[in-house]
């Protein structure tokens, strides 16, 4: 079992201060499988042991990929994703 280590990485575009891609990882661990989750725009890494370690996004999703992501999830780590992701990155 991986440890909790909630961080959130963020790429910004310089000129306008829009966020280009984001990173957020839920545990420590190396990832053994990278999922895609909405093609070219989410991307969930998961250990050997099939826990979730990270989430990234590359472009604007829906809010439901996050609970598809999280459904498995304790409360904490649902609530970590869905507070720490930045707003242009997740629509309605």
């Amino acid at each position: 079992m991986h440890k909790l280590n909630f961080k959130v990485e963020v790429s910004i575009n310089e000129a306008t201060g829009v966020p280009r891609a984001a990173y957020l990882r839920v545990r420590d661990g190396h990832a053994s499988d990278t999922r895609e989750i909405v093609a070219g725009k989410a991307f969930a890494d998961y250990g050997v042991d099939g826990e979730l370690l990270g989430v990234e996004f590359l472009a604007p999703c829906t809010v439901n990929v996050l609970n598809t992501i999280t459904a498995e999830e304790p409360d904490n780590v649902q609530r970590f994703l869905r507070g720490a992701v930045p707003h242009e990155m997740v629509c309605g």
